[in-house]
Parts: C-alpha cells; sequence; structure tokens
C-alpha cells in the first residue's frame, strides 16, 4: 500500500478502506476500548 501512487483520492480511500477492512485485527482486544474488541465496542457503543 505504501508503495502504490494513487491516481486520485477516491482510489485511496477505497484502497485505504479495503485494506482495513480486510487486514485489520477486529478480534484482538483493545485497552483504550475498555478491553473490548473493536466489534464488541462498537455494538456497545451504537
Amino acid at each position: 500500500m505504501y508503495q502504490f501512487k494513487y491516481k486520485n483520492f477516491e482510489e485511496a480511500y477505497q484502497s485505504i478502506f479495503w485494506y482495513i477492512e480486510a487486514f485489520y485485527n477486529s478480534k484482538r482486544i483493545h485497552q483504550s476500548l475498555g478491553y473490548l474488541t473493536p466489534n464488541q465496542f462498537e455494538k456497545v457503543s451504537a
């Protein structure tokens, strides 16, 4: 990702969004989220 040159903002945004959705570890607990996973925190906060 960091070595890719994007043609425009939209292309960069879509690529970054896809990367986060595909590779971000949503099962690891986070201290800043009260020791919840991001998925659990999102459900509690909604």
